[in-house]
Order: structure tokens, then sequence, then C-alpha cells
């Protein structure tokens, strides 16, 4: 069936295919018109596939496997630049060694994307979406700076927040530094480093030119839900799972997708518009995976509409969840979260999923022309 065009404050990812090898886009069908913007999946390789719904159930009922680790202390982190050697070049010097370009393979499709060393034992991150394809029989490499090449495999991963967490055979891996994300400030400098069309430690920069963009992202056929930071930095299709960093040499973000112009039928690349997951996210999802083998993320237990610019209109409450608890029903729209208004299920679903489960959330909603409200204590679901 037709993709529904996205709404411009809550934009749908597409996993935009190209042949990282000829740097050309393959031949695809037109999906959106000329003039509207979308959200590209930053995976350069032989894919193909949009996303999109009308309906999102995964408030409740995402369900993917994660890859069973074994529980691992979790060491400190690398110290950042000193402050006096702030410029992109000492940056570069400094990250590049912890940057990896990755290669997966599976029996009808391959592709590159970026990774970045995660801590002393030598994991790596990266983006869900550019690993997914080899969950089943498929075959993961990384590319280290100086060329040489090393055998992956999955750890675990999380749909939902679109990141995975992948073992490197061998020693000597070097780890970056982190900062928070939480202390970012729009203007601040950053620095995009990954394997942008294949070409393998490129360094671009640019700004944070937004915070807390309400993205969909991902793969085909699992979206994930991203407060995401936007960036002017040059990132374009093989970028996905290579680091955001700012000027002291800290992660600060996983870069994920950019916005595109046009109808998706011609070749895509940077417009100055990049989305990456905030590192305080990622941290807490990498060190889920690194201790339990799976990674959690909050639920309300109801599906909500994603194709009204009114609220979150509830279609499905389950029952024994917060939601049914907390006296929602269906028809219900939920207009706020925590003071904070939304204009549709998107920006819902990714606000819920900027909390961790455990956390008590204050909803409003409309019923009958009446608004109301209530609060409920968000569940868990593996994914």
């Amino acid at each position: 069936p037709p993709i529904p065009p996205p709404s411009p404050s809550s934009p749908h990812a597409w996993l935009y295919p190209m042949d990282p090898a000829t740097l050309v886009s393959p031949e695809r069908r037109p999906r959106i018109g000329a003039t509207r913007v979308v959200v590209v999946a930053l995976l350069a390789g032989l894919l193909g596939g949009g996303l999109g719904a009308f309906v999102v159930s995964g408030l409740v009922d995402d369900t993917s496997p994660a890859v069973t680790s074994r529980t691992k202390p979790l060491p400190t982190d690398p110290a950042p630049l000193a402050a006096d050697n702030t410029s992109v070049v000492a940056v570069a010097d400094e990250l590049l060694p912890s940057v990896v370009q990755i290669k997966v393979s599976s029996a009808a499709e391959s592709a590159t994307g970026s990774g970045f060393v995660f801590d002393q034992a030598g994991h790596v991150v990266t983006n869900n979406h550019v690993i997914e394809m080899a969950t089943d029989e498929g075959e993961i490499n990384v590319v280290l700076q100086g060329g040489a090449e090393r055998r992956a495999t999955i750890v675990g991963r999380s749909p939902s927040y679109d990141l995975a967490v992948l073992e490197v055979a061998g020693k000597s891996l070097e780890p970056a530094s982190f900062g928070r994300s939480a202390d970012l400030k729009v203007g601040q400098a950053v620095v995009a480093i990954g394997s942008p069309l294949g070409l393998s430690s490129t360094v671009t920069s640019g700004i944070v030119s937004a915070l807390d963009r309400p993205v969909t992202a991902g793969g085909e056929g699992e979206s994930s839900y991203i407060r995401a930071i936007q960036t002017d930095a040059a990132i374009n299709p093989g970028n996905s799972g290579g680091p955001l960093v700012d000027l002291a040499g800290r992660v600060i973000g996983v870069n994920s997708a950019i916005a595109t112009l046009g109808s998706l039928s011609g070749q895509s690349g940077n417009i100055g518009v990049g989305f990456a997951i905030p590192i305080d996210q990622v941290r807490r999802t990498a060190r889920q995976i690194l201790q339990t083998g799976k990674a959690v993320y909050p639920v309300i237990g109801a599906s909500v509409n994603t194709d009204s610019d009114s609220g979150a209109v509830v279609s499905v409450v389950n029952p024994g969840t917060p939601a049914e608890r907390a006296g929602l029903r269906e028809g219900d729209v939920i207009v706020s979260i925590d003071g904070q208004r939304v204009a549709n299920g998107i920006e819902l679903i990714v606000a819920i999923r900027a909390h961790v489960p455990g956390d008590t959330v204050e909803l409003r909603y409309e019923r009958d022309g009446e608004e109301r409200g209530t609060s409920l204590t968000l569940a868990e679901q593996v994914g």
C-alpha cells in the first residue's frame, strides 16, 4: 500500500539504498512528492524499502530478539581533550582511532556503515539498521583506521532505539570518550566522523542546530523512535552508527538519519539537516545489552495512531497495563505528557521512550470534548 506523507513535525525515516562501490543510487519507486522533506536512514548499501505506518503498536507489543551476553563490569571512560586543544584537527586525531567502518553482508545483500569503540573490552556501538541484515546468517566485519579488518558478532541490539553492540575479534581497540547529551546547547560546535558512501575516516564539522527533534528511524520493518539531536554537520548514507562529537573530543550522539528533499526517486545526500541519537540514551541502552544481553524500553500499554496532527489518538488499550489502570480508553486523544504538548502519536512515543521503565508521567487527554488528566508508571518491554 502507498505510504502516507510524513508530518513536518515528526518525520518518518526511510532506508536509502546506495552502492558504495559506484556512488550511484539504484532506481527506486517514487514515494513522496518533490516538495516534501523526509528523513533517510544513513546506511550505504544494496538495500531497498521504506518505513511508515498509520498505526504504531510499539508502545506495548514490539518484541525483538536480543543476543544473550555474559555480564561484564563496565570500564571507566577515557579522558576528554584538554581545554586548550579543542580544534577539529585535535578532535579528528583523538577520535579517528576509535571509529570503524562496518561491512555487513547476507546471502542477497551487502552494505556499509560506521561505528565506534565503546569500551576497553573492544565492544563497538552502531545502529541496529546497519547490522540487522546479518542477524540470521549474515557476516559482519569492521575495518579499523589503519585498514585492518576483523570479524565481529552481535552481542545484542535494540530495534526500538536503533542501536546495536558488536564484539570484535582481537584486542588493542581504543575506546572513545563520552560527553553528556543533556548538557548540549543549540549552536554548539560538533564534528561528525564515519564512512559516508563507503569513504572511511571522513570528518565533517558543524553545529547543534536543534535538540529534542522527534524522528522515526531504523531499518526495513522495524521502526525506532528517537528524541534526536539535529545537526548541520555533513553526514550522508554510510555515516549510520558513527559518532557525533563535541570539541572536547567526547561522543555526544550517534549519527542515524538525514532529511532530504524530493521524491526519493533520485540521488539523496546531505542538505544540512541530520539527526543523531543522544549519547545518554546510547550509553544506557548499550550498558543494558552488555550487562543483560538485552535492552528494554518504557511503554504505557496502549497503541496510538500516528497520522493525526491534533494529538495522539488511542487506538487500543491493552488489559492489565498502565494505560488501562490510568483510565485511558480507545478514542481518547492524548495532548500532553509532563506538560509538554504532543501534536501526534510519534511525538508521544518519542517522549515516552526518552524516559526509563518505572518513571511516572503525567498525561493530559481529551474525551468527549473535555480535557482530563491522569498519571501512570511506565512498564517495560524488551526490544
